[in-house]
């Protein structure tokens, strides 16, 4: 399993010394999100400043066209010498139409199109293949010589797909080389409700679960005193209070007995009252979506929930863990791997 960690700088300036960091600390990737941040920039200085594996998990294709992300991806691909993977997911419909302004509709439909536009045009650069994709939302037939990269080291990047709900987890596996675990899971949710999707997709595809790459990003909550501790365990409730403020994340809540929660938390985004909404996070919640306490303890559930399940586990806290906690948790899983 490897381990990766969020690149979660807030300046283009600290991306060198935060990878080097991250490299001395164990890691083997890093990955940057769609947020205040444009996320593909910061993967050229730490392909650059490092030997980290790069990741977006995730970028929002419905920003975006294949064609764009194809360039962007292909020309990171090239240059990190093969150590990209593409982390791609729809965000929901009011920030694609008034944040974005772009067209939203079948969004898993749309999605799934996404996916096969996008490889379509990296074949046509790495595989020499003829570009001729029509679909229902995208078409690409044009692609003269010159404005052909050629191919890129290592090929066309994997593609992974974040989601939540049952159809988007469907849709992964059946277009997807892989799935980013959004970190709003609980083990029950993952079990009953996005596993079973995941292999209805996989099925369509001729595929199975063994031919397929599973990424899980996890909340951690740990500190190296008890003052750390209890902050970083206020910022991961905050987190889940705006994912479960999420009407297409409701699944989660319903699958442990909260979905009447979900309402709630929304009616206080309307209204404002932000900073209420973390009060609702029972820490029972808490303990079922996050990994929380001890290094020690985060690196046994951590073992437990996913070490013969995923390929991948990113560190998604909403804030970078301090260094000796996350080289323990590091140490701790692998140690706990091998002996397994």
């Amino acid at each position: 399993m490897k381990i990766d960690a969020g690149l979660l700088v807030t300046d283009m300036k600290q991306v060198a010394a935060r990878v080097r960091e991250l490299e001395e600390t164990g890691f083997d990737g890093c990955f940057t999100f769609e947020g205040p941040h444009e996320p593909f920039m910061p993967l050229v200085l730490a392909a650059e400043h490092s030997k980290l594996e790069v990741g977006t998990g995730l970028a929002i294709a419905f920003a975006r066209t294949p064609m764009t992300v194809a360039n962007l991806a292909h020309d990171l691909q090239q240059f990190s010498g093969g150590r990209l993977w593409l982390g791609l997911g729809s965000q929901i419909k009011p920030h694609i139409e008034a944040r974005y302004s772009m067209p939203w509709g079948k969004p898993v439909s749309r999605m799934k199109e996404f996916v096969q536009a996008l490889r379509a045009i990296l074949a046509s650069w790495n595989d020499k293949e003829k570009l001729d994709f029509r679909g229902e939302f995208y078409t690409h037939t044009l692609m003269p010589p010159i404005f052909n990269p050629g191919p890129a080291k290592g090929g066309a990047p994997p593609i992974y797909l974040g989601g939540v709900g049952p159809k988007m987890t469907e849709a992964a596996g059946e277009v997807a080389d892989g799935m980013l675990l959004h970190p709003f899971h609980t083990e029950r949710s993952l079990q009953d409700v996005m596993l079973p999707s995941l292999t209805r997709g996989l099925t369509a595809s001729g595929r199975e679960l063994s031919d397929f790459t599973l990424c899980a990003q996890v909340l951690i909550v740990t500190g190296e005193n008890e003052a750390a501790f209890e902050n970083a365990k206020a910022m991961a409730r905050n987190q889940v209070a705006f994912y479960a403020s999420t009407p297409a994340y409701r699944t989660v809540l319903e699958a442990e007995g909260y979905g009447e929660l979900q309402p709630e938390l929304r009616r206080l985004t309307k209204e404002g009252r932000w900073q209420e909404m973390a009060n609702l996070i029972d820490d029972e919640l808490l303990l079922r979506i996050a990994a929380v306490g001890t290094p020690n303890q985060v690196a046994e559930i951590l073992h437990g929930r996913y070490d013969t399940l995923v390929e991948r586990l990113g560190f998604a806290s909403p804030f970078p863990l301090p260094r000796d906690c996350a080289a323990e948790v590091i140490q701790q899983l692998r140690s706990r791997s091998k002996t397994a």
